[in-house]
C-alpha cells in the first residue's frame, strides 16, 4: 500500500543530461553538480538515448524500454535537467523523453515533482532560449519549477575536470549554491505537494 512521503531526506533526484554525446560539456556539468550537492540528495541518471521516437499509436502498449523509463522517472522526488541548446531549442532527444514520460493522457509521471534546470555552453548565455522553452513544457506538465537562481554556465577549457571537479572558486561557489537552493526547493514542494510512493 502506498504511503505518503514523510518529508524527510534523503530525497531521490533523477537527472537528465540533454546531450547524447559522451563528451558533452553538460555531462561534465552534471558530474560537478553531483559532487557539490547536499549529501541528503541521492541522484540517479535517467538515460534518454535508447528511447524510440514517441508515437501516440503506442499509447496503452508502450515498448518495455519506455515502460522502464517511465518507472524510473516515477519513483523520483525531484528532477534535474542539465541540457544544452540546439538551434535555439530543446535537444530533440530530451523533448522526446519528456513526451514519453507524459503520455498517455492521465499518466504523466513528471507532474507534481520539483524540477530545476541548468545548462552549459561555450557562450555566456547559450542555453537561455532552450531553458525558457523547457520551462514552458514543464509548466504545461504541472511540474513545479525552481525559478531562481537561473544558471547559464559558460564552459571554458579546464573549468571542470573529467571527474567533475570545478577549478574556478567562483563557479564552484555558484554551483554549490544552486544545488543548495534546489535542496531547499524540493523540501518546500514536498511540504505542499507530498509524493505518494
Amino acid at each position: 500500500m502506498a504511503t505518503i512521503n514523510e518529508l524527510t531526506p534523503p530525497y531521490h533526484v533523477g537527472y537528465f543530461v540533454g546531450s547524447l554525446s559522451e563528451h558533452s560539456i553538460n555531462r561534465l556539468l552534471s558530474k560537478a553538480l553531483l559532487r557539490l550537492a547536499p549529501h541528503d540528495l541521492e541522484f540517479t541518471e535517467i538515460p534518454i538515448g535508447e528511447l524510440p521516437l514517441y508515437n501516440r499509436d503506442l499509447d496503452g502498449r508502450f515498448p518495455q524500454v519506455a515502460l522502464d523509463f517511465k518507472a524510473s522517472v516515477d519513483v523520483q522526488d525531484a528532477l534535474l535537467f542539465v541540457t544544452p541548446e540546439y538551434n535555439r531549442s530543446i535537444p530533440g532527444a530530451l523533448k522526446n523523453a519528456i513526451d514519453w514520460a507524459s503520455r498517455p493522457y492521465g499518466e504523466n509521471v513528471i507532474a507534481r515533482k520539483a524540477t530545476a534546470i541548468i545548462g552549459a555552453s561555450p557562450g555566456a548565455i547559450g542555453t537561455a532560449v532552450a531553458q525558457q522553452q523547457l520551462r514552458s513544457v514543464l509548466s504545461f506538465l504541472q511540474a513545479p519549477q525552481m525559478n531562481t537562481p537561473e544558471a547559464y554556465i559558460q564552459i571554458t577549457p579546464g573549468l571542470i575536470t573529467e571527474d567533475g571537479e570545478v577549478t574556478d572558486p567562483g563557479t564552484e561557489m555558484f554551483l554549490r549554491s544552486f544545488m543548495d537552493a534546489f535542496f531547499e526547493y524540493i523540501e518546500r514542494v514536498l511540504t505542499v505537494v507530498p509524493r505518494a510512493h
